[in-house]
């Protein structure tokens, strides 16, 4: 007896849809040359993201679900996966700048190809497949959508390396905190006790984020808003860089080694600073929120403050405190980091603007197991020696952020939004 074929309801099929064309409007404003520069082994050329988000659901969702699916092209395996290791062998990371062909009309044609085979899959799905699909069609998505935040991270700095200097926007859209004063620091209470960690609702979230349990925190406060370019500026200004005692070790060998001075995108012209944005070269905005900064950095400035950075489980038990998600994501299209409102009541930027770096190493939580075959290797095997953030940032997209997402990256990596909230 044949199984019976499912409806699968048309806002999911939106949805895909959706997402799928966001990542291709990233893109729009690049030029195809753009589009294959790796000038770090951490950027990704924006080619491979717009295949290897392909690849992800020709892989796993239309190969083993699909039947009678073809592969657009058998090499393209090798080409765009990622670190699969069960799927197999595939270009190394640092060389993903060697991939001059296939052409980019190429890639776009291979993402329509996959995109129209998923909707044959979804119209036809037979009933007792629909759950397991669309776990894996979810988690697909979602992954897109962490490839749209890296895209546009990505295509900020291969244009900050080219000589001229070019812009991926050409002006701001409008923002009613453009002309917002500054808003004074101050420190908000979060009572002690006992906070339950980790996710528990009904709808997607990531394996790294499951296995509720329980924490007690002291008594602390959060600063009210993420850490400005003029506070920062004055712990430059006050030798901060060249201070070894407001460092880790490691943050200030790689301070030395390295000759930094400043914050990634920063330069010094004529006695005043200006830094690399989406929009070109701009004066400093002391008002926004300080950016592109390593772990040693936030960890050297609070140091330098006479205070220190939540842990994540902190962070959390904040956010479960102070509740509103609003704030500067992709939606906003500014795609840098917005000051905070003078008035406004609360904790502000807690979502949103800048990943906040946590004094939290990226560790698995009670009762974590690894989900099986390849999908098994999406966050487990990354469980060493990176620290965690939360919160998002202005390149984000609202609908993939949630309290209990953990972020992570290795300490010394700058080209991330990530940003400073200090506590005591």
């Amino acid at each position: 007896m044949s199984s019976q074929t499912a409806s699968i309801p048309f806002a999911t099929i939106q949805q895909y849809e959706q997402i799928r064309e966001r990542t291709e409007y990233i893109c729009l404003p690049l030029e195809p040359e753009d589009t294959v520069v790796q000038p770090i082994v951490d950027v990704s050329p924006p080619k491979w993201h717009l295949a290897h988000t392909t690849w992800f659901f020709e892989t796993f969702v239309l190969r083993p679900y699909l039947q009678g699916y073809k592969v657009f092209h058998p090499k393209y395996g090798y080409l765009f996966n990622s670190y699969y290791n069960s799927v197999g062998n595939r270009v190394q990371r640092s060389a993903r700048s060697t991939i001059t062909r296939p052409p980019l009309s190429d890639i776009y044609a291979y993402r329509q190809h996959v995109d129209e085979n998923i909707t044959k899959l979804l119209e036809s799905i037979d009933e007792d497949k629909i759950s397991e699909v669309m776990k894996v069609l979810e988690l697909g998505l979602q992954h897109e959508q962490q490839h749209q935040e890296l895209l546009l991270t990505d295509i900020k700095y291969i244009l900050s390396t080219n000589p001229l200097l070019p812009a991926y926007k050409v002006s701001k859209p409008l923002q009613p905190f453009e002309t917002e004063p500054e808003v004074k620091a101050k420190y908000m209470d979060v009572p002690g006790g006992i906070y339950e960690i980790g996710y528990q609702g009904k709808k997607f979230c990531f394996d790294n984020e499951l296995g509720v349990h329980e924490v007690l925190l002291n008594d602390f406060q959060i600063m009210n808003r993420l850490v400005t370019n003029k506070e920062y500026l004055e712990f430059m200004e006050d030798g901060g860089y060249s201070d070894f005692r407001h460092w880790l070790d490691e943050g200030y060998t790689m301070v030395k080694s390295e000759g930094l001075k400043a914050p990634l995108y920063w330069v010094q012209e004529d006695g005043a600073w200006y830094r690399f944005t989406v929009y070109g070269l701009e004066l400093v905005d002391m008002n926004s929120p300080v950016t592109h900064i390593s772990f040693y950095e936030a960890d050297a400035f609070a140091n330098w403050s006479g205070k220190r950075l939540l842990t994540e489980f902190e962070w959390e038990a904040a956010s479960q405190v102070y509740k509103p998600r609003t704030g500067n994501f992709a939606e906003t299209e500014l795609l840098e980091p917005a000051p905070a409102i003078a008035g406004a009541k609360g904790v502000q930027q807690l979502y949103g603007d800048t990943w906040e770096w946590t004094y939290s190493a990226y560790h698995p939580y009670p009762g974590f197991t690894k989900a099986p075959g390849a999908l098994g290797e999406y966050n487990g095997k990354f469980m060493i020696n990176q620290m965690v953030l939360r919160g998002g940032s202005c390149v984000t997209p609202q609908s993939h952020i949630r309290t209990t997402y953990r972020n992570f990256f290795h300490p010394d990596k700058r080209w991330q939004y990530s940003g400073i909230r200090l506590a005591r």
